[in-house]
């Protein structure tokens, strides 16, 4: 990208990267360029495609350098990880780099729902310009925690077991021309569920203060909530997670079908309340361990990073701005 002079915060107009991923699902050109000219009227705005995997993390990377206040994503929650890493990669969590904010533009934009922006562009553009106002009013960023996996950040889920296996499974379809969607998630998690009711409980939970919990078929592990959404309907696993608080957690010492038949009828249920015996879950944890006595499939944010034998995540506070509407209260 070309470089944006720095200058002093405050200084001049508001410095802002739009990176669009224009193989998301539903980025257009002619969404890309009404973004771009609604954003013109607030910012002094620069226009960068991606076109590899990683891109958006140098793209991020480049503009924390050059002292870019704004980095804005048009496209899905895998480019929104990559921008957040490439940010926190430059400076680490809590600097002085660049805000994130979102213009949806995958198939699922959980990160985007959960910080309270619409999932519809349009909308989602007019929270973004006037967010943008208020912030040149004097107003200032939120700041949201992060969970820390280790080998890089993630933004609102991870997962190891079954979790990893569906987002694999989905990526290997992608890979091949087939346009993701929540039907086929749900019909790649169907599968992948009865998969693995077939094999043995591989994991060992590890969480402050307990004893570790053996026997472990898959766990989710969240720093928001809802954890997806199925097309408009949130999914839930952690109803008491937010950005603010501590991570949650989600795992099953179980993989009998009734029995998870219903948990997931409460995972979609519009008042969740998340009860069962075969269920671990905690919503506050400032950090958790899973292992696994032979190497399991792992994502993070939706994003397969192979196959792992151990992977710790650790909650940190206000670790990263954004462009977005304060949380709602008792949230």
């Amino acid at each position: 990208m070309s470089r944006v002079p720095a200058g002093p915060l405050g200084s001049g107009p508001v410095r802002a990267v739009l990176i669009v991923n224009p193989n998301a699902t539903s980025t257009t050109p002619a969404g890309r360029d009404l973004l771009a000219h609604a954003l013109e009227s607030r910012v002094r705005l620069t226009v960068v495609h991606t076109d590899h995997r990683g891109h958006a993390i140098e793209i991020a990377q480049q503009a924390t350098r050059d002292g870019v206040d704004v980095l804005i994503v048009h496209g899905g929650d895998g480019t929104v990880n990559e921008v957040v890493n490439g940010i926190l990669g430059e400076g680490g969590p809590g600097h002085r780099g660049p805000a994130v904010g979102v213009v949806p533009g995958g198939s699922a934009n959980v990160f985007a729902r959960a910080l309270g922006i619409s999932p519809d562009p349009t909308e989602a553009t007019n929270q973004l310009v006037d967010l943008l106002g208020d912030f040149r009013r004097g107003g200032t960023w939120r700041r949201i925690g992060l969970m820390d996996c280790g080998e890089r950040w993630g933004v609102f889920t991870a997962g190891m077991g079954v979790d990893g296996d569906v987002v694999a499974a989905v990526e290997a379809q992608r890979e091949k021309g087939r346009k993701v969607t929540a039907s086929r998630y749900i019909r790649v998690a169907v599968r992948e569920v009865l998969a693995s009711a077939r094999r043995e409980p591989r994991l060992t939970l590890h969480m402050p203060g307990r004893e570790p919990i053996p026997g472990v078929h898959f766990a989710f592990v969240s720093n928001s909530s809802p954890w997806t959404y199925a097309n408009s309907r949130p999914v839930w696993t952690n109803p008491g997670t937010t950005f603010e608080t501590g991570l949650g957690v989600f795992a099953t010492t179980s993989m009998n079908i009734w029995a998870n038949l219903r948990l997931v009828r409460q995972m979609n249920s519009r008042k969740p309340r998340l009860d069962a015996k075969h269920l671990i879950r905690d919503d506050d944890l400032a950090w958790l361990k899973v292992t696994s006595d032979t190497p399991v499939a792992c994502q993070i944010d939706g994003d397969y990073v192979g196959m792992r034998e151990m992977m710790q995540f650790t909650a940190v506070a206000d670790a990263l701005a954004v462009v977005a509407p304060l949380p709602k209260m008792g949230k």
